[in-house]
């Protein structure tokens, strides 16, 4: 039997959204500190929303192209699960942070061509992240790509992101089969304000379709 669908909610900035978050079980939360994102918080916000996500759900700091400096006050401050790197971070940057990463690979506007051999450039990397953002921009556009690009990453973990919304995440997940999914805008009624009845439904579609391609019984 194939493990759930692991689910990501990304650029949460207040308790409300954490809480509910926590309470629908996702199985990560992202907190943003890239400095060109709307949804980026300063230290002293990010620890806030950190104590109130319990150990079993791990917690992502998400950086990009920040120098070393800034990422150990961050580890400091916050104390993450795992680092997700949205820039053009080499492997040898990614891995020097001694802890867990995601790296996030943008292929909105990519070639296909020239993209393929990116996911084999993080070995270490925990997982990949694709995007369909264009290369250079932080993520969180709402821009979706061809799911089924998913199989350049080989056996790679692949959380598939860019564009999912409640209406559409089932379907990407039944061609993509990801290792996780990842929503950010998908899920805001504003930008970095998430919506709840959005949250709820975008958990409900994924498990949803999650137990039905695994023959698990899935009440209709």
């Amino acid at each position: 039997m194939n493990a759930p669908v692991r689910i990501k909610f990304c650029g949460l900035t207040r308790e409300a959204d954490v809480d509910l978050a926590v309470a629908l079980g996702v199985d990560m939360i992202g907190l943003v500190f890239a400095q060109r994102s709307p949804r980026r918080l300063d230290g002293e916000r990010a620890a806030a929303l950190r104590a109130r996500i319990p150990a079993h759900i791990a917690t992502v700091a998400l950086v990009m192209d920040a120098p070393a400096d800034d990422i150990a006050r961050i580890l400091a401050r916050v104390h993450p699960d795992l680092l997700q790197f949205h820039g053009t971070e080499p492997e040898a940057f990614c891995a020097s942070f001694g802890m867990p990463y995601i790296k996030a690979i943008a292929l909105g506007g990519a070639d296909p061509q020239d993209a393929r051999h990116l996911p084999h450039a993080w070995p270490s990397a925990h997982a990949l992240l694709l995007d369909g953002h264009a290369p250079g921009e932080p993520g969180g556009s709402g821009q979706t790509f061809d799911w089924q690009r998913t199989a350049d990453a080989g056996e790679r973990r692949v959380l598939l992101a860019g564009g999912l919304h409640p209406g559409n995440v089932a379907e990407a997940i039944r061609r993509a089969r990801p290792w996780g999914v990842d929503v950010s805008s998908g899920v805001e009624q504003a930008t970095g304000i998430k919506d709840p009845a959005k949250m709820r439904a975008f958990v409900a579609a994924v498990r949803d379709i999650d137990g039905r391609l695994a023959g698990r019984a899935v009440p209709d």
